[in-house]
């Protein structure tokens, strides 16, 4: 993989995980960060420049879905779940 493409990769790759970290539901966070690990670790061996920009294509379609997603999730905000607030333990 060329330094360039390498580079544009990896800026996606962090893009998504740092808005995918926005949503406001806890099930719909975790699963989206782990689903862009695994996605990005499954192609991390594609060395076809042609197949790496089709990727690379694909990741900015969903890097645009996840923004709109976070947008809807935020109009729409919940109460936390008991996991994300953990309590301090008690002495």
């Amino acid at each position: 993989m060329a330094a360039s493409s390498r580079a544009q990769v990896l800026d996606l790759y962090r893009a998504m995980l740092r808005e995918s970290k926005h949503f406001s539901a806890y099930n719909y966070r975790t699963y989206a960060i782990r689903r862009i690990r695994d996605a990005f670790r499954e192609n991390k061996n594609v060395g076809d420049p042609a197949e790496i920009q089709a990727l690379v294509t694909k990741a900015k379609r969903n890097l645009g879905i996840i923004r709109r997603q976070v947008h809807i999730g935020q109009l729409y905000s919940t109460d936390k779940l008991v996991i994300e607030n953990p309590e301090k333990p008690r002495t």
